[in-house]
Formats: structure tokens, sequence, C-alpha cells
């Protein structure tokens, strides 16, 4: 199961309107490390410590399995996607099982953007060692 949700939570969203900032709250509970991951790159966005890029990433190899399955539930999810991007005010960027970026949402049409997310950026990041992650 991706996530623990409350059965307030399920009674909502049988009822119609869910509460989104509840569902977030849902997310950090259920995937602390994805949570830690997107709150590093958010935060490093927001510093200005890009290295002269518009983007922050972090590419580090989560600990285990555990850590490397929440960061592809939370970033895999459309809707907890779109969440956690609400949540920071940023759009993440996703390649290679671990590598997470964020962008400001105003920098999601500049060529960094595309860059990142294009099929060749996939490629040049491709190693022996994520081949099954």
């Amino acid at each position: 199961m991706s996530l623990d949700v409350a059965p307030t939570l399920v009674d909502q969203a049988r009822q119609g309107e869910v509460d989104a900032e509840e569902f977030v709250r849902t997310v950090e509970r259920s995937l602390p490390y994805a949570w830690e991951v997107c709150t590093r790159v958010t935060a490093r966005l927001h510093s200005g410590d890009t290295e002269g890029r518009l983007f922050a990433d972090d590419a580090t190899p989560p600990p285990g399995e555990q850590a490397r399955g929440q960061l592809l539930r939370a970033l895999a999810s459309d809707a907890i996607r779109s969440a956690l991007e609400g949540h920071f005010g940023v759009r993440f960027a996703f390649q290679n099982c671990h590598r997470v970026a964020a962008f400001a949402p105003t920098d999601v049409d500049s060529a960094e953007y595309r860059a990142f997310v294009s099929i060749r950026s996939q490629i040049l990041n491709q190693q022996p060692g994520f081949r099954d992650c």
C-alpha cells in the first residue's frame, strides 16, 4: 500500500472533496524518505543554492529498497506528485529512480527544464548500477 490513509480521509473521499493539506500530511507520514528528499531540493531551490542553474537536484541513492520505493511511489503517482508540487510550490522532475530536481513553476518552459526531462538527458544519466533500481 502506498499510503497509510486515516479513516476520516477515506470518508472524505467517499463523500466527494478531500482536504488537500490533510492528504499532504498523509504523504509526509507515509513516505518520510520521499518527503525528506522533496523538502531538501525545494529548500535548496528557494535558498538559491543551485550552482548557477535554474533548478536544485539531489542524486543521492536511497539508503535502501524501502526508501527507493517511497520515492518511486511519491513521484510516479500523479495525485501524490501534484499534491507535493502544490504544497512546496515547485515542479518536480525525476530521473533514474532517485534523481529528483525542483524547478520554479515559472521555469518549466525553460531550456534547462526541457533538457532535464529530455530523452537525451535520461540516456546520458544511465549507469549500470541503476539497471534494477
